[in-house]
């Protein structure tokens, strides 16, 4: 039996929670109490595309083990469950890498795993908009279609959690129905969707933006577009990067206010497969991305991702000054959640905890709760 007194996050004032077995027993407001931290969830990592060099694009039956590495690594990093990124790429390397996934979540699922938990796959592609294609290759991009869709993702349709797609490219409007009725969240991105054809998108069912702000046109005052349309829609969540690359501070402080903080916005890493790893350069699909200071940039300049790990996000905009703590935390912990239709933290949920504190020289540092 463990006691710990901390503000929580997602509940007022200071709380008192009561842990055993691994499971929260209670958890009860001490309106007169202070605390010094704040009690969260581990992080969930919506998008993600691979971490210790491995690219979850070309996975195949070989690299099991490794992608338990990348559970555990995952974990020590303050993630409790993420979704396995496949970008835009081949029939071929989609056809290895699903089947590898749903065996590595079948056997979590009958183990008791204890690092970070695969909870589906995000297809990031290839129904993307080919001028919004930013490092996605262009030789592999494909129309929205019922067709299509089957075609790249065969029998695996019950291992997809998100797919992100541009939607102006469906001009039947079928594909997102059709997406909904197999219980897949749609999420617009590497799109140049008009306000009307985003708000149409949003009608049928999609609830998520891929990367806020990025592949996609900016904010402009006559052409809202996707993103303005979703801000301002309280049903549709945005994935941002908070790297401090991707998007200015500035602009992700305007994204929280207009999107009500952690209500509609949720924190991503977009991290690519040198995540773990030291700066340089390293192989992506057949070409090179170079990682400085982790930022990822292939040879001719184009943003490709990060490596900057999820909750290194939450330190950014505490240091930035664009939120509270925790405003910050939630955006890594409990929206996600959220957007994903999972249950934040009650009484009955694993204690897969963090602590987090603020230091005397300002830093934010979390460690993981040991029952």
């Amino acid at each position: 039996m463990k006691k710990l007194v901390a503000r929580v996050i997602g509940y007022q004032q200071v709380q008192e929670i009561e842990i055993n077995n691994g499971i929260v027993q209670s958890i009860q407001a001490l309106p007169d109490a202070q605390a010094l931290g704040w009690i969260s969830q581990g992080g969930v990592d919506i998008q993600i595309n691979g971490a210790l060099g491995l690219a979850f694009p070309d996975i195949e039956q070989k690299d099991i083990e490794q992608i338990k590495k990348i559970c555990y690594f995952l974990w020590d990093q303050g993630v409790d469950a993420y979704l396995p990124t496949i970008v835009t790429t081949s029939f071929t390397k989609i056809k290895k890498a699903l089947p590898v996934l749903k065996e590595l979540m079948q056997w979590q699922k009958t183990t008791g795993f204890s690092g970070a938990q695969i909870l589906g796959v995000h297809l990031e592609g290839p129904f993307l908009n080919a001028e919004k294609r930013g490092a996605h290759p262009s030789e592999f991009l494909l129309p929205l279609s019922i067709a299509t869709l089957e075609k790249t993702i065969g029998s695996y349709l019950d291992i997809i959690k998100v797919i992100t797609l541009a939607p102006e490219l469906d001009p039947k409007h079928e594909v997102i129905p059709y997406l909904k009725e197999h219980k897949i969240i749609i999420s617009l991105g590497h799109s140049q969707a008009s306000e009307q054809q985003a708000q149409l998108a949003f009608h049928q069912g999609a609830t998520m933006v891929t990367h806020a702000f990025n592949a996609m046109p900016p904010l402009h005052h006559r052409n809202p577009g996707l993103l303005a349309t979703a801000m301002l829609n309280p049903d549709v969540y945005c994935g941002v990067i908070a790297d401090g690359q991707h998007v200015s501070p500035t602009m992700i402080d305007i994204l929280l206010r207009l999107s009500d903080y952690d209500k509609g916005v949720f924190l991503v890493s977009d991290a690519l497969a040198p995540l773990g790893l030291i700066d340089g350069i390293y192989p992506w699909d057949n070409r090179q991305i170079e990682i400085n200071k982790g930022t990822a940039r292939l040879v001719d300049g184009v943003l490709a991702g990060t490596t900057v790990s999820l909750l290194t996000g939450v330190k950014n905009l505490v240091s930035w000054g664009i939120c509270d703590i925790q405003t910050a935390i939630s955006l890594a912990t409990q929206s996600p959640r959220r957007a994903l239709g999972m249950t934040t933290l009650q009484v009955g949920s694993p204690a897969n905890l963090l602590y987090w504190q603020l230091q005397q020289h300002g830093a934010l540092t979390w460690q993981r709760i040991i029952e």
